[in-house]
């Protein structure tokens, strides 16, 4: 049921009447707002100063404190300049417009991005992507030395990757030496901003993105290619090196070692000989007839010893087979037959053609024939 409804007076939104049904007393107000106005017209004294309190005790309890949260300070400007620094709570102040408390956040991390194309050292042009992140530290500098941080932490910057990039040529810029350019920058960007008393603290400098110009691009990514190429080729240089030169070295150590052994060898057995001699020598002097006959005996006990030895038991002769060569390099020539009663070894020749009367003839690879009884020197 509606609240205007008849018999619902209960519901009178105003609860006046307790059921009689009258709408709110709007003329009741109107005089009251019209007798106030009268004895202000009339100069009441005490009607102005009564407005005139409550609005300065309004005025003084609403704008004459301020909250400053945990991560902000306060800054407390009189008249527009600058009079003190708050930190986070809370704080009295004297109302506006005689102070204003501007609030600066210290924590937070602001940054500024660009792209810009820039003239190297050898005169190309690349294309610079760079990003700046700083804090405030004072904040005073940085409300009232500034009149646009962003602005001029981002000219700054400019500025100073501007001289970074012209001072490098473009090889290096290229190359993968971003670490060095990112500390240079960001050591002279503080520099510069120190030296117009920001208040600013740079905490990190990023090199985003340096390319050349798309005009160009096709041309510098064969260039780099090729550097990668010879990078690549140079390590496998580098590792091939690493392989070959120690096994080189070994070999290198191993041949001088069998050269200092065989060095040693050969002396010793050269000075072993040269005692040996002596000592012959001493005996020939004493018994020159024993010993050239002991030493002749010797030599023939070798060369019998390493050559074959036929026997003539004809006419008791022993023959000694030499292995006479038949020409330079020729392989020695064994005996092939033996011809009873002629006293000789004769050898086939090598075409093995038989001379007239049966007989083979000598050939230069005869063997010699010595009696029983020869001749000593």
């Amino acid at each position: 049921m509606a609240w205007n409804e008849p018999g619902g007076g209960r519901r009178d939104p105003w609860g006046r009447g307790g059921g009689s049904g009258k709408g709110p007393d709007f003329d009741a107000w109107l005089r009251r707002l019209r007798q106030m106005l009268a004895g202000l017209r009339g100069g009441g004294a005490g009607g102005i100063g009564t407005i005139v309190v409550a609005l300065v005790l309004a005025w003084l309890l609403f704008d004459s404190w301020t909250v400053v949260n945990t991560s902000q300070v306060g800054v407390v400007t009189r008249f527009g300049a600058y009079s003190s620094t708050v930190g986070p709570g809370f704080h009295f102040v004297l109302p506006r417009p005689i102070e204003m408390v501007r609030k600066v956040d210290m924590t937070s991390v602001r940054s500024v991005s660009d792209k810009q194309q820039m003239l190297t050292k050898d005169e190309n042009i690349v294309q610079v992507d760079f990003n700046v992140q700083y804090q405030v530290n004072n904040a005073e500098q940085y409300l009232f030395s500034l009149q646009d941080p962003d602005a001029t932490v981002n000219q700054a910057a400019e500025s100073v990757v501007r001289r970074v990039v012209g001072a490098s040529t473009m090889d290096t810029i290229l190359s993968g030496q971003g670490a060095a350019m990112v500390v240079t920058t960001q050591r002279d960007l503080q520099k510069l901003l120190d030296s117009y008393h920001a208040g600013i603290t740079i905490t990190e400098v990023n090199f985003q993105n340096i390319a050349p110009p798309a005009e160009v691009k096709d041309a510098f990514d064969d260039v780099n290619k090729a550097r990668e190429d010879k990078q690549r080729i140079e390590n496998e240089a580098k590792a091939y090196a690493s392989k070959i030169l120690p096994e080189a070295r070994g070999q290198a150590a191993r041949i001088v070692a069998d050269a200092q052994a065989y060095q040693a060898s050969s002396e010793a057995h050269a000075q072993g000989e040269a005692q040996r001699f002596l000592l012959m020598l001493k005996q020939y002097q004493a018994a020159p007839q024993i010993t050239r006959k002991w030493l002749w005996l010797q030599t023939i006990e070798k060369v019998m010893a390493a050559n074959t030895k036929v026997l003539d038991e004809n006419n008791g002769r022993n023959l000694i087979y030499l292995p006479l060569k038949s020409g330079a390099g020729a392989a020695p020539a064994a005996p092939s037959a033996l011809i009873p009663g002629a006293g000789a070894l004769l050898q086939r020749s090598p075409s093995g053609s038989t001379p007239a009367g049966g007989a083979s003839a000598p050939s230069p690879g005869i063997a010699a024939s010595a009696t029983t009884g020869g001749e000593q020197p």
